[in-house]
């Protein structure tokens, strides 16, 4: 049997419990201990990215209760990509925080794990009620987190975020109980199953489920109109939560790539590609929305909040257009653009910090102490997110406009990804020649200089957009092998069929 599948949820749940034991230990033991479970996460996911690239799925019955039945785990290759995808980003924004942001708050750590145990939980999940809790799990964390540091200025965005969250979770078992009741199930194989079979008075029920499940999905995305709540949150919150949470939109993208392709998917019948037609549209209204925030951004921070919903635009376009190409080409954007964004968030709070008391605002202040290597991180995040060779952004965003084909949709995804990214080029480069250039006589406090720990975090996330590059031809035969084998559900389905905890289907 193999376990490892259950080492994402394990190592986080085992040490968020261990640093609520050690509330009282000293701050550099429990610094110490949070770092070695968040590198313990990063192996776990590389070792299980290995073992998923075989191609087989692999499934973990827990308390060997055979699938439906059962709570079950499913690795395949999207699950084990946005594994990796997270606890290297975790990682980075774990170190940063040790270094400069985890004393303001109590529990900063725990909370930290138990987010990427939900957050692990969503991934390996083949049950949609689980989905749920997996769900609730990372919600309830990042209340906490979002929150950390404590001030007036975090209190009503983070108001805001609870109470939309807790809307789209009470809607989010309204749909699952309206699934439930029409197909008797919520494991997501066998709903790949009994869906297609449904006819006459289960069609509509199925439908409204399924189309409220896109819009808690949609949520959690933060696509327009329901992404109004993300700049203020994001850009309230401190750098490694906010770098962390730039993973937290993606979630709601994993889910719509999951359940609509798997039981929405072709092989659906009459609900197939269930609420594709509406998707295209409003993710090329939320790239649009997201594009006029940045423009408008009177902040870094809030600059880059608004580039975590313009990526979310461009990826759901790309995903919507449901071929194997397009979601080849989402999932090299999504790995490019949420470690850039990461990276980004974190090098912002660098240079608000030694910008004086007008912190991150566009606006002249005082040359800060380390303005060159503040300057070349800043221009490096900013190039890759406004999609320039020769970095990341580029290479993803060209994949995505040659996955388009022919028809009116290529006509309207060119113009939208090609202006909208002209203008974030541009809303980039007001920011940093403003915040570089026109600087005043003086120079602010030294509390501003920037320390290793600090640096190495910052400086690799966006420096991974370099990294895939190198890595490009590996990572996109993962890309196009993960897209073929979500548009054959048949392997996913098989797992029905598993006898035991761990073993491998092909």
């Amino acid at each position: 049997m193999n376990h490892w599948l259950i080492a994402p949820i394990l190592i986080p749940l085992l040490g968020g419990v261990l640093q609520i034991f050690l509330g009282y230990a000293p701050l550099a033991l429990r610094r110490t201990l949070a770092l070695a479970t968040t590198l313990a996460l990063v192996v776990a996911a590389v070792v299980l990215l290995g073992l998923a690239d075989d191609g087989a799925y692999r499934a973990y019955a827990l308390g060997n209760w055979h699938p439906p039945f059962g709570i079950v785990l499913v690795l395949d290759r999207l699950s084990a990509l946005m594994l990796t995808l997270t606890a290297v980003l975790a990682l980075f924004c774990h170190l940063y925080s040790v270094a400069r942001t985890d004393s303001e708050g109590a529990h900063f750590h725990a909370l930290f794990l138990f987010q990427l145990l939900g957050l692990n939980i969503a991934f390996l999940t083949g049950d949609l009620f689980n989905l749920f809790v997996a769900f609730e799990v990372l919600l309830i964390a990042s209340y906490g987190l979002l929150l950390h540091g404590g001030g007036s200025a975090r209190t009503i965005p983070g108001l805001h975020y609870v109470v939309l969250n807790l809307i789209g979770s009470s809607l989010f078992l309204i749909s699952v109980g309206m699934i439930y009741s029409v197909t008797g199930t919520l494991n997501m194989a066998d709903l790949a199953v009994k869906v297609p079979q449904l006819t006459g008075d289960e069609l509509p029920l199925m439908k409204a489920g399924g189309m409220m499940l896109l819009v808690v999905f949609g949520l959690k995305a933060a696509i327009l109109p329901l992404c109004f709540w993300l700049p203020r949150a994001y850009a309230s919150a401190t750098a490694p939560v906010a770098a962390l949470f730039a993973v937290m939109t993606k979630v709601g993208i994993y889910a719509i790539l999951r359940v609509y392709t798997l039981i929405f998917g072709i092989q659906a019948g009459a609900l197939a590609h269930l609420g594709m037609d509406w998707l295209f549209p409003a993710a090329l209204a939320t790239l649009a929305i997201g594009v006029i925030g940045a423009l408008s951004a009177y902040g870094l921070r809030t600059l880059v909040a608004w580039q975590v919903i313009i990526s979310v635009g461009t990826l759901l376009a790309a995903i919507s257009l449901h071929t194997p190409e397009a979601t080849s080409a989402a999932l090299f954007y999504l790995l490019s653009t949420t470690w850039v964004v990461g990276g980004l968030f974190l090098i912002v709070d660098l240079i608000a910090n030694q910008r004086g008391a007008v912190g991150d605002e566009i606006v002249t202040a005082p040359r800060m102490h380390n303005r060159t290597l503040l300057s070349v991180l800043f221009l490096l995040g900013a190039t890759a997110a406004a999609g320039l060779p020769p970095l990341s952004g580029f290479f993803a965003k060209l994949q995505i406009l040659n996955a388009a084909g022919d028809g009116p949709r290529m006509t309207a995804l060119w113009s939208v990804v090609l202006i909208g990214s002209f203008f974030t080029l541009v809303a980039y480069s007001r920011a940093g020649s403003i915040v570089f250039w026109r600087n005043n006589e003086g120079h602010v406090a030294d509390r501003g200089k920037l320390s290793v720990p600090v640096s190495v975090a910052a400086g690799a996330l966006v420096s991974m957009s370099i990294v895939i590059v190198i890595l490009a031809g590996p990572i996109n035969r993962y890309a196009d092998a993960t897209a073929a084998q979500l548009q054959q559900p048949a392997g996913y389905i098989g797992i029905l069929n598993t006898p035991m905890a761990g073993e491998t289907r092909p």
